[in-house]
C-alpha cells in the first residue's frame, strides 16, 4: 500500500518528466521549422518578399538538339506576264532548285541527285532537311536560296537569311519575321513566292521549345501540349504561342478576325496546314468540274494556268488565294470532283443547290467559296454568282464551252481567268449597286451603247462588261484612269461571302437596281460593354494604320462596364470596319485598359 505523500511525490516527478519531454519536442519542431523556412526563402529577397521566378536557361536538356527546315511550297510568279504576251513562252514551265544552308552546312538537291523542279507551283511537293546543332546552342543561321535554270545558266533569284532562336522557336530576318507584311513563314520575292517552316527537335513533339515551356508557358516539356487548350478558348497552346496569343488567357477566337478576311481565328487554326495566317488576308475556293460531253469534248475544269493568273493578281495586292481543285488527303466531297454532265445550268433550276448541298462539305462553308466549272450556263450569260443558303454570295458558276470551241488554249486560259475574277469580285462585294459600270446591260443595247462607252470607258476592270473579255487586262481597276473609275482593290470586302447581301437579286432585276438596296447598318451589341468615344480616338492616334493596307477602316473601342458572358478578364475590345460600300464590324483585338487610361492589346 502506497502512502499518500509518496503518491503525490510520484505525480510531481511524472509531471516534470512530461514537461521536459514537451519542451524538448518543441525545440526539435521549431528547429525543423527554421530549417524549412530558410530553405523556402532561398529565392526570397532580403525584405522577405518573393523574388521573380528563377529562369531555367537550358535549351535542350531532354533531346539531341537539331533544326528542321521545311519548304512547303514554291510558286514561280512569271506566268501572268508571260501568258498575256502573244507568245508561246507561257507553255514552257520554269526550272529551278533550292539551296539550303544551316550553320554553314549546305544542301542542294540539284548538286546531289540532279533533281530540279519543273513547275509554276510546287504545292503538295514538300521538301525537308534536318541538321545537327551543338548542345545548348542558342541560335542558328539559315539561308534559303532559289536558283532558276535557264539553259546552261544557273541564276540566283531569291535569297532569305534567317536567324533561328532555340529558346523561343521563332526566327527573324530582313525578309521574313513575325507579323511582317507578307506573312510569317511566307515570303513574296520578285520571281518566287515561298512558304516554309523552321522548328527544332523536341522531346514531346509539340513544337514548343523546352525553354519556352518551362519559363513562359508553365507547360510540361515531357508531355505533348500541341493539342492541349490551357485556357479553354478552342485553340491549343502551340498555335496560340506561334501567333502571339497568350495560351494561358482566354481569347474570343470564334470572333477574332485581325486581318478582316472573314476567316476567324478558330477557322485559321483549322486551315493551318493549308497556309492560313491570322494576320494575312486569305481567300479559299473549292472548285469542282464537270465531265465532258462526248468523245471530242474537253473536261470542264479550272486549268492550272488560269489558277496561276488569278493567284498572281491577288498576290500583287498582298492577298493570298488558295484553290482546292483536288488537294491530297482532303475529305470526301472536297475540291476536284468531276460532276455528271449537264448541258446548261440556271440559278433557279435547283441544280446548283444540289451541288452545293451534296458536293460542298458543311465544315467548309464560311471558310471556302464554292465554284463549279461547267459546260455552260443558261444563255446569254456564261457565268453567274449568287446565294445557295439565305442571301450570302458564296457560290460561283463558270461555263467554259463557248471558250473551248473557238479559241486557242492561251486565250481560253485568259478569258476563263477573267470570268472567274469577275464572279469572284461579286463575292467580294463589287456589284452594279456599288458602281454602275459593273454588269451594266446598256452595253448590249444599240441605243445606249455609245453613252455607256462614254460614261464607263475609264472603269478598266473585269467587273465592267466592256473589259471582261479584254485579254490584255484580266484585272480589277486600280482607279487611275480618270472620270468614273474606281479602285476596285480598295473596295474589296473579303467577308462579304459570309454576310447577308443588302439586295435580293431576283429574275428581271435590272442594274444598277439601287432602289432595291436596303441598308440595315448593323451595330455592335455587347451586353456589359459600352462604346468609348475617347478611347476610340486614342486608339486611332496610337494605331494610325489599318490592320489591312491599303484599306482604311473605322474603329470602335468598347470597355467592360459590368460582368459579361466572356470567360476572360480583358476589359477592352477593338472593332474595325473597312470603309467600303458594304461591310460589317470585325473584332480585331482584345486587351486591357489600366486606371490611367493606357491601352494594352494583343
Amino acid at each position: 500500500m502506497i502512502k499518500l505523500h509518496d503518491k503525490k511525490k510520484s505525480i510531481i516527478i511524472i509531471s516534470i518528466l512530461v514537461l521536459i519531454s514537451l519542451i524538448f519536442s518543441s525545440l526539435i519542431i521549431y528547429s525543423g521549422y527554421l530549417t524549412t523556412t530558410k530553405d523556402n526563402n532561398k529565392d526570397n529577397d532580403t525584405d522577405g518578399e518573393p523574388s521573380e521566378k528563377k529562369i531555367d536557361n537550358r535549351i535542350s536538356p531532354l533531346t539531341n538538339q537539331g533544326l528542321i527546315l521545311e519548304i512547303n511550297r514554291i510558286r514561280h510568279r512569271g506566268l501572268l506576264d508571260s501568258i498575256i504576251k502573244n507568245s508561246i513562252s507561257w507553255k514552257i514551265k520554269p526550272k529551278f532548285y533550292v539551296i539550303t544552308e544551316i550553320d554553314g552546312q549546305k544542301y542542294s538537291s540539284h548538286d546531289e541527285i540532279g533533281f530540279i523542279y519543273k513547275a509554276w507551283d510546287t504545292i503538295s511537293q514538300d521538301f525537308r532537311i534536318i541538321r545537327d546543332a551543338d548542345e545548348e546552342q542558342e541560335k542558328s543561321h539559315v539561308i534559303i536560296t532559289l536558283v532558276e535554270k535557264k539553259g546552261l545558266k544557273n541564276i540566283e533569284k531569291e535569297r532569305l537569311e534567317l536567324t533561328y532562336n532555340y529558346r523561343t522557336g521563332r526566327w527573324t530576318g530582313e525578309k521574313d519575321y513575325f507579323n511582317d507584311s507578307d506573312g510569317y513563314g511566307h515570303y513574296v520575292g520578285e520571281t518566287f513566292e515561298i512558304w516554309f517552316n523552321l522548328y527544332q527537335t523536341d522531346f514531346d513533339h509539340d513544337g514548343i521549345p523546352y525553354w519556352t515551356e518551362v519559363n513562359v508557358l508553365d507547360t510540361n516539356p515531357r508531355e505533348d501540349d500541341s493539342k492541349k487548350d490551357q485556357d479553354n478558348d478552342g485553340i491549343p497552346t502551340s498555335w496560340e504561342w506561334k501567333w502571339g496569343y497568350n495560351p494561358k488567357t482566354w481569347d474570343d477566337h470564334r470572333n477574332l478576325d485581325p486581318d478582316i478576311d472573314g476567316i476567324e481565328n478558330i477557322e485559321e487554326y483549322q486551315m493551318e496546314k493549308w497556309f492560313a495566317n491570322p494576320y494575312s488576308q486569305d481567300i479559299y475556293i473549292e472548285v469542282d468540274g464537270m465531265q465532258k460531253n462526248g468523245l471530242f469534248d474537253q473536261k470542264n475544269v479550272l486549268s492550272k494556268e488560269s489558277q496561276q493568273i488569278i493567284i498572281e493578281r491577288f498576290c500583287r495586292h498582298n492577298i493570298n488565294i488558295y484553290v482546292d481543285d483536288g488537294w491530297p488527303g482532303e475529305a470526301l466531297n472536297a475540291g476536284g470532283e468531276l460532276l455528271p454532265h449537264v448541258q446548261a445550268i440556271s440559278w433557279d433550276s435547283g441544280t446548283m443547290q444540289q451541288y452545293y448541298t451534296h458536293h460542298f462539305p458543311e465544315d467548309r462553308k464560311g471558310i471556302f467559296r464554292y465554284m463549279l466549272i461547267c459546260h455552260s450556263s443558261v444563255f446569254p450569260t456564261t457565268a453567274f454568282s449568287g446565294n445557295t443558303g439565305f442571301n450570302s454570295f458564296d457560290t460561283m458558276v463558270v461555263g467554259t464551252n463557248i471558250y473551248q470551241k473557238f479559241l486557242t488554249p492561251r486565250i481560253q486560259n485568259l478569258l476563263i481567268a477573267s470570268t472567274v475574277l469577275h464572279e469572284l469580285g461579286h463575292t467580294l462585294s463589287i456589284a452594279p449597286y456599288t458602281i454602275e459600270g459593273c454588269d451594266n446591260l446598256s452595253l448590249f443595247n444599240i441605243k445606249t451603247i455609245k453613252q455607256f462607252i462614254t460614261d464607263w470607258k475609264n472603269y478598266k476592270s473585269v467587273m465592267n462588261y466592256l473589259y471582261v473579255i479584254n485579254t490584255r487586262l484580266v484585272d480589277y481597276s486600280d482607279g487611275t484612269h480618270g472620270k468614273n473609275d474606281q479602285n476596285d482593290w480598295e473596295k474589296l470586302y473579303l467577308p462579304f461571302f459570309q454576310i447577308e447581301n443588302n439586295i435580293i437579286c431576283e429574275p428581271g432585276i435590272l442594274p444598277p437596281a439601287t432602289d432595291k438596296v436596303v441598308n440595315e447598318n448593323l451595330s455592335i451589341v455587347l451586353d456589359g460593354w459600352e462604346y468609348s468615344k475617347n478611347l476610340t480616338q486614342k486608339y486611332k492616334e496610337n494605331n494610325d494604320c489599318s490592320p489591312i493596307e491599303p484599306i482604311k477602316c473605322d474603329w470602335s473601342v468598347y470597355i467592360k462596364t459590368e460582368n459579361d458572358s466572356f470567360p476572360s478578364d480583358k476589359n477592352l475590345r477593338v472593332y474595325a470596319r473597312p470603309i467600303v460600300p458594304i461591310s460589317e464590324w470585325s473584332l480585331i483585338k482584345e486587351g486591357y485598359i489600366d486606371i490611367e487610361g493606357n491601352l494594352t492589346t494583343f
